[in-house]
């Protein structure tokens, strides 16, 4: 009744797409903390530009002459501000192109591990119930050869 010792013959492709996988679920949870960041400052820009623009309205609306420079010096700076502004959303949107890429692969990665699992669990049931087979036809020799002696 010695039953053979299960081995998966694709163990070592399984724990390659285990390791796949993980990567793949690290590289996303750092695609999405750069995402979040990139979020951040971009309400931090927008936040800027609210102020600069609110600042320069306040300026403008004061009955106080205000000398060509500085308007221009103002204006100059809300057009950095707004340039800055644009550069963040622009690096929000990269990161959730990059936060899509990863989720996607991490989904095939996935699908590969889980895949690989099945189907090691599949043949190790069958090996299972291959050596319940095996034992059971030995114990039935061995009452069969019993049953056989004892008759006699």
């Amino acid at each position: 009744m010695n039953g053979s010792v299960f081995r998966f013959r694709l163990e070592r492709v399984r724990a390659l797409r285990e390791r796949k996988e993980q990567q793949a679920q690290q590289e996303l949870a750092r695609a999405i903390s750069l995402r979040t960041g990139a979020e951040a400052g971009l309400r931090a820009a927008e936040a800027e530009l609210a102020r600069a623009h609110t600042e320069h309205r306040a300026l403008v609306g004061e009955p106080q002459a205000l000398a060509a420079s500085e308007l221009m010096a103002r204006q100059a700076f809300a057009e950095r501000v707004e340039a800055h502004r644009g550069a963040q959303a622009q690096e929000l949107e990269q990161r959730k192109a990059t936060v899509a890429e990863r989720d996607a692969t991490l989904t095939v990665a996935t699908t590969e591990h889980e895949t690989l699992k099945r189907l090691r669990e599949r043949q190790h049931g069958e090996h299972e119930r291959a050596r319940a087979s095996r034992e059971q036809s030995e114990l039935d020799e061995i009452a069969a050869a019993r049953f056989g002696r004892s008759g006699a």
